[in-house]
């Protein structure tokens, strides 16, 4: 088990965000977690990479308890995080954000080779490496979110509404670039809106709603499932 997440609950103030999930991720999965807006998913994404501190419960990667630990701390075991929106450094280029991914790889070596990659991954980003990321399209300043995500060197990915205002032709690129990552043996956790697209690539799922883990299945029988069909799988599929 690389990630075990067991009992969790987060609150802000007197808001109680997470109320007792339990979720676990295997390594070289893609894990996907749906939800609406407000169901806990950004928070859930926020504890593991230290972001928020959890009320209770524990969350173990690879045998080491990190609930406790700081997001520096975090990321140095390697374990990154794509926000939702993205935030990334406008005024910086893009090869000035990438290298800010980099701050806990002290191998310059492994840096290059990263670095390397993700050009493969995203040719747009190596062509445009000198310009301001606040230029960009929005295609574009997500390929490099994930960019900057992937100069930490995870092995485990936590992408946050990879999709979000994307337009349907750049969802499958991304997406397709997704596998690529998992398929080179990072494992991914993936919070995302477009449930369908989102459980056609994880092998399995969890859904969400209002702070706890209502289902859990592999991703091809949540496709099936007339609950999360009926819920979440309206309209035409990409």
């Amino acid at each position: 088990m690389m990630l075990d997440v067991h009992n969790l609950h987060v609150r802000y103030g007197n808001v109680r965000a997470l109320h007792g999930i339990d979720l676990q991720v295997e390594r070289g999965e893609i894990v996907a977690i749906l939800g609406a807006n407000g169901a806990g998913k950004t928070t859930t994404l926020n504890a593991i990479s230290g972001l928020v501190r959890p009320a209770s419960g524990k969350i173990v990667f690879n045998g080491q308890s990190i609930h406790r630990l700081p997001a520096h701390r975090v990321v140095g075991l390697k374990i990154a995080q794509s926000p939702e929106g993205r935030r990334i450094f406008g005024t910086l280029t893009v090869q000035e954000n990438l290298d800010l991914g980099a701050f806990t790889t002290n191998d310059p070596g492994q840096v290059k080779k990263n670095l390397e990659w993700i050009f493969s991954l995203f040719p747009r980003l190596a062509e445009r490496r000198r310009q301001l990321a606040g230029t960009l399209s929005g295609g574009e300043q997500q390929m490099l979110a994930i960019g900057r995500a992937l100069m930490a060197d995870p092995v485990l990915l936590l992408l946050d509404e990879p999709s979000l205002g994307l337009a349907p032709v750049l969802v499958r690129q991304i997406f397709k670039t997704i596998r690529e990552i998992n398929e080179a043996g990072v494992t991914v956790v993936l919070v995302e809106q477009n449930a369908r697209v989102a459980l056609r690539l994880a092998h399995r799922g969890y859904v969400m709603e209002l702070g706890k883990i209502v289902m859990s299945d592999s991703a091809a029988s949540l496709l099936e499932n007339p609950d999360v069909v009926r819920a979440y799988l309206g309209g035409a599929g990409m």
